[in-house]
């Protein structure tokens, strides 16, 4: 990602409470769907025990026009219904990054 300093991560770590092939759709769906939402930037997720995905974004309002988009919506309250035990979200202020890359 190049981006200049000072942006925001919104850091997402949650737990399962099974395994459901809706909630992949549903993931996949996410993704794309905050791709598209004014001031993305990126998207990183690891799933295993903890699942943990980071998105970032230009700014605070980008991040609250994301939470209340009407898909993002459904999608949270089927998590909270059917697919997570427990979740945090976690908003940050990105003050500086820094690289490394073997070969560069």
């Amino acid at each position: 990602m190049t981006v200049a300093d000072g942006y925001y991560a919104v850091i997402f770590t949650s737990t399962s409470s099974g395994d459901d092939p809706a909630y992949d759709a549903m993931a996949k769906s996410m993704d794309k769907l905050a791709q598209q939402q004014p001031g993305f930037l990126h998207m990183e997720t690891a799933k295993s025990e903890l699942g943990i995905t980071v998105s970032y974004w230009q700014s605070l309002q980008a991040i609250e026009a994301w939470k209340q988009a009407s898909e993002h919506v459904v999608a949270q309250k089927l998590g909270q219904e059917k697919w997570y035990s427990s979740y945090t979200v976690r908003i940050c202020k990105v003050e500086r990054q820094y690289s490394f890359e073997a070969g560069a």
